[in-house]
C-alpha cells in the first residue's frame, strides 16, 4: 500500500524525489489506481505596505498576497486492488449485490458481466436506459442487501447443471459466457438463497462485511455487448467501493480535484484549444494562447534534442501504401488506418506512424560503420483511426503529434544510446517539474523476430543503461514487442495519477523489412540496429497532462501570456503601451488590458492565471517604474522597468518563478 502525503496546493508541481522502485502494475491511459490523496489546504490574506508604490496602484492590488496556511493533515491511503485483497473482494462482491438489486428492482433486467476495475466494479444490464433516479434506487436496495448479510457461498456445478440453470432463467448472455469458459467444474457463487452468478470469485464472506457508506453507485453509460458496436447496447452501471468512509471521501475529494483540473474544462475557460465537430471529431485546434505554449515546447524540445546530436526531420504527412505494406502496418494495422486515397490511380496512405520515413532517409546513401550511430528526430503529425465513442479531449483524438525519433546504431552501442535517451527523457520531463517515474523493462515474448543472442544482448544492454542511470525499474518477462525489448516510463502528476508518455524500443523488425545496411570495417555489409524512442509521446495528449498537473496554473516560461500590465486610467496607457513594447522586444509575453475599472482587470488577470502583474499609476509614469504582484509570490513592491525586465529574463531563463 503507498501514500504520498503532500498538500495539494503547496504546489502544482509533483513533489521532488530521489528515483524508487514502484509496483510493477499496468495503468490505463486515462484513471490510474488512487496511490495517495492531496487534500487542500485553506489561504489566508496577508496585508502587506509597500512605501515605494503609488495610493492608485496600492489600493488597485490590495497589497494583498496570497500564502498557505500550514496545518498539520490527516493523511488518507488510498489502497489498490494490487495492495489490499480485502478490497479487491469488497469490490467484486458489490458488483455482485448490485446487479442482484437491479433484478430485484427490474425483474425484466438481464445479466451479462460484472468485474471488479481500479476505482470500484461495473455491471452490464440489457435492459430500460437508467436515470439518476434510478440509481439512487438501486444503492438502497444494496444497502438492505448488505445489512441482511447474506453469506456467499461457492458451488461448483457441472457444465450441463450450469446450463440447465442459467436457462431456467432465461439469461442468453449467461449462455454466451458459459461457451467461453473453459475450465471445469463451473463455479457458482450465491447471495444467500436469493441470487447467484457465475464466478470464479473472489468475494467477501458475507455482505455484512461491506461498509454501506463505503460504496457509492457513480454513474450509468452505453456499452456494446462484448464491445461491438454492432451488438446490442447495454446499461453499464459503475460504481466505487472502499474499506471505509473515509476512504470513499478522500476518493470523492480527489474526484473533485480532479474535475476541477480537467484539462476539456481549463482548454475552454483559458482559450487554450477546441476540438470544432464542423471539422470533425478527435481533431485538435491549437487557440493562440495554446499555440504559444506549443511554440515554446516544441523549441525546448528541438534545442535539447541538437545539443544532444540529433539531426531534425521534416516528413510528408501521406505516402503511397506500398510503403505502409514494407513496413507491416497494412497487415497488422490497418483497423488504425484510415481509408487509403487515390491518387492518379495509385493508393496513397495518411501515416499512423512515423518510423518508415526516418528509415527512408536513412537509405538514401550508403553508410559506414564510422558514421554510426546516427539519431534523427521529427515532430511528426499522425492519424490513426479512432471510434467516436473512445474519444476523450486531447487525451484520445485522430490527429496528433509525436515527438519521435529514430536511432541507428551498432550491436556494442545499443546500451550507450539507451543510456543517452533516458538522460534526455529525464532533462526533457525535469522541466515540466516531473521527476517521480515508474518505470518498467519488457522482454521477449513468445511470439518475436530475431535472433537470441541479438535479444539478449538487447535486453541486457536495456538493463545495463538503467542500472547506470540509477533508476528502480520492474521486469515485465515476456511483455516486450514482438520486434525487440522495451522500456516504458510513466510520469506522476500533481494528483498522483501515472501516465504512459515515454518509451525506449529495439526493433530488429524494420532493418530487416526495409532492408537496411551499413559496411563493417572488414567492408562487409551488415544490419545495423533500429531503436525508436518518445519522450513526451503526443504533444496533444502530453499538453491535456499539463494542463491538469497545473491545474492551468502553467509556470512562468510556459504561460501565454507572462506580465499583464494594468492602467489605474486610461491617462496612464500611452506609458504601458510603451513598456509592452518593450517588453515583448526583450523576449517576454506581455500585453495591456485596460476599459475596465482596475478591480476587475486585476481579477480577470486572476482568472486567466497570469503570472505577473504590473499596475501602473500615475506616481509609476513619472519615476518610470512598475508596481508588479506575483500569482505565486505576491506582493513584489515598485521596481524600474530594466529591473522588472532583468528578472522575468532570469527566472524564465532557469524556468523558475517570481
Amino acid at each position: 500500500m503507498a501514500t504520498l502525503s503532500a498538500p495539494l496546493l503547496r504546489s502544482l508541481l509533483p513533489i521532488r524525489s530521489s528515483p524508487r522502485r514502484f509496483p510493477a502494475a499496468a495503468f490505463s491511459h486515462r484513471f490510474r489506481p488512487l496511490e495517495s490523496l492531496f487534500s487542500s489546504r485553506p489561504s489566508h490574506t496577508v496585508v502587506r505596505s509597500s512605501s515605494t508604490a503609488s495610493p492608485e496602484a496600492a489600493v488597485a492590488t490590495g497589497e494583498v498576497a496570497q500564502s498557505e496556511a500550514v496545518e498539520e493533515e490527516a493523511r488518507v491511503v488510498l489502497p489498490t486492488n494490487e495492495s489490499s485483497e480485502n478490497l479487491l473482494r469488497i469490490r467484486h462482491t458489490c458488483a455482485h449485490v448490485m446487479a442482484m438489486a437491479v433484478q430485484k428492482l427490474f425483474p425484466n433486467s438481464k445479466v451479462t458481466i460484472g468485474p471488479w476495475i481500479e476505482n470500484g466494479f461495473y455491471y452490464d444490464f440489457d435492459m430500460e436506459p437508467l436515470t439518476d433516479k434510478d440509481l439512487k434506487k438501486i444503492k438502497k436496495e444494496m444497502d438492505r442487501i448488505i445489512r441482511k448479510n447474506l453469506p456467499l457461498v461457492r458451488e461448483e456445478v457441472s457444465r450441463e447443471e450450469a446450463q440447465k440453470r442459467i436457462e431456467a432463467l432465461n439469461e442468453p448472455y449467461k449462455l454466451e459466457i458459459l461457451e467461453r469458459i473453459k475450465e471445469e467444474p463451473i463455479t457458482i457463487y450465491h447471495i444467500g438463497e436469493e441470487w447467484w452468478d457465475l464466478c470464479a470469485g473472489p468475494h467477501v464472506e458475507t455482505t455484512g462485511k461491506i461498509q454501506r457508506k463505503a460504496v457509492e453507485l457513480e454513474s450509468v453509460a452505453g456499452a456494446y455487448w462484448k464491445g461491438d458496436e454492432k451488438n446490442q447496447m447495454l446499461q453499464r452501471i459503475y460504481g466505487t467501493a472502499w474499506e471505509s468512509e473515509d476512504q470513499l471521501k478522500a476518493y470523492i475529494h480527489f474526484k473533485e480535484e480532479a474535475k476541477r483540473r480537467d484539462h476539456r474544462r481549463l482548454g475552454q475557460d483559458l482559450d487554450l484549444f477546441s476540438i470544432e465537430e464542423d471539422a470533425g471529431g478527435g481533431l485538435v485546434f491549437w487557440h493562440p494562447k495554446g499555440a504559444i505554449i506549443r511554440h515554446v515546447l516544441e523549441d525546448s524540445w528541438k534545442q535539447i534534442h541538437l545539443q544532444r546530436g540529433y539531426d531534425l526531420l521534416y516528413t510528408p504527412h501521406v505516402a503511397k501504401a506500398d510503403l505502409w505494406k514494407i513496413s507491416g502496418h497494412i497487415d497488422f494495422y490497418k483497423e488504425n488506418m484510415y481509408n487509403q486515397m487515390d491518387v492518379e490511380d495509385e493508393p496513397y496512405q495518411l501515416r499512423p506512424m512515423n518510423c518508415p520515413y526516418h528509415i527512408l532517409v536513412y537509405k538514401r546513401k550508403l553508410h559506414s560503420y564510422r558514421d554510426l550511430p546516427i539519431r534523427v528526430a521529427e515532430l511528426g503529425t499522425v492519424y490513426r483511426y479512432e471510434l467516436s465513442g473512445a474519444l476523450h479531449g486531447l487525451f484520445r483524438v485522430r490527429g496528433f503529434t509525436q515527438d519521435d525519433a529514430h536511432i541507428f546504431c551498432l550491436e556494442d552501442q545499443i546500451k550507450d544510446e539507451i543510456r543517452g535517451v533516458l538522460d534526455l527523457t529525464e532533462e526533457i520531463l525535469g522541466q515540466f517539474g516531473f521527476r517521480r517515474y515508474e518505470v518498467n523493462l519488457s522482454t521477449r515474448p513468445e511470439k518475436s523476430v530475431g535472433s537470441d543472442d541479438i535479444w539478449e544482448k538487447a535486453t541486457i544492454a536495456l538493463k545495463d543503461a538503467l542500472d547506470d542511470k540509477g533508476w528502480g525499474y520492474t521486469v515485465d518477462e515476456g511483455g516486450g514487442a514482438f520486434y525487440g525489448p522495451k522500456i516504458d516510463l510513466k510520469i506522476e502528476d500533481a494528483l498522483g495519477r501515472k501516465w504512459q508518455c515515454s518509451t525506449v524500443q529495439v526493433d530488429f523488425n524494420l532493418p530487416e523489412r526495409f532492408d537496411i545496411t551499413y559496411v563493417d570495417s572488414n567492408s562487409e555489409k551488415k544490419r545495423p540496429i533500429m531503436i525508436h524512442r518518445a519522450v513526451l509521446g503526443s504533444l496533444e495528449r502530453f499538453f491535456g497532462i499539463l494542463i491538469e498537473n497545473y491545474a492551468g496554473d502553467f509556470p512562468l516560461w510556459l504561460a501565454p501570456t507572462q506580465a499583464r500590465i494594468l492602467p489605474v486610467t486610461n491617462n496612464e496607457l500611452q506609458y504601458c503601451q510603451e513598456v509592452a513594447s518593450e517588453l515583448k522586444s526583450r523576449g517576454i509575453r506581455a500585453e495591456v488590458c485596460h476599459g475596465e475599472r482596475l478591480p476587475k482587470l486585476i481579477r480577470n488577470a486572476e482568472t486567466q492565471k497570469v503570472p505577473l502583474m504590473a499596475v501602473v499609476g500615475p506616481k509609476e509614469v513619472e519615476a518610470r517604474t512598475l508596481t508588479i504582484r506575483s500569482r505565486h509570490s505576491g506582493e513584489m513592491g515598485t521596481m524600474p522597468v530594466d529591473d522588472f525586465i532583468s528578472k522575468v529574463q532570469s527566472a524564465i531563463a532557469d524556468k523558475s518563478s517570481l
